[in-house]
């Protein structure tokens, strides 16, 4: 995992943008990669550990009938999650992620290893579905390194475009 980090690193740094994260299934992992780079503390703002529906309503603004409608697990409410945060903490750009890591609460709809990641940058959210294998800590460990490349491919994509 530590390229994608030292590449997002690089790319938030390169472009003096800051950064936020909300999280579910992966319960802080994602931050805590996010600081292991060094000089990570000149981009980053902070994060939320959203486990719980209401703190993904209550504190991050996700709608509650899209959580009802969708499911905590879905890409609608990881690019709600990203803007959320952004929004939260002030920050130029956000990376969120919601799935389950299991090894129980998956369904025939919705899989142990589902994962949707979310970004947001520059006014626009942007999900990506994931199904990973392994165990818990696999599926959690994966969602981090997909979170992290969906974000740089974003601002790979978008850098030097006008807001």
């Amino acid at each position: 995992m530590e390229p994608q980090i030292e590449r997002l690193s690089e790319l938030l740094k390169n472009q003096h943008l800051t950064l936020a994260v909300a999280e579910s299934c992966t319960g802080g992992l994602l931050g805590g990669c996010v600081t292991s780079a060094a000089g990570s503390s000149s981009y980053f703002r902070g994060g939320v550990i959203a486990y719980d529906n209401a703190i993904k309503r209550d504190i991050l603004g996700v709608p509650a009938d899209m959580l009802e409608r969708c499911g905590a697990v879905s890409a609608f409410v990881v690019e709600a999650m990203a803007y959320g945060v952004s929004k939260l903490f002030g920050s130029d750009c956000a990376m969120s992620v919601s799935g389950i890591a299991g090894p129980g609460g998956g369904t025939a709809e919705k899989p142990v290893g589902l994962v949707f990641v979310g970004a947001f940058y520059r006014g626009e959210a942007r999900s990506r579905r994931f199904v990973f294998d392994g165990d818990r800590v696999a599926v959690r460990n994966q969602s981090v390194a997909a979170a992290i490349e969906v974000l740089a491919e974003a601002l790979e994509e978008l850098w030097g475009k006008k807001p």
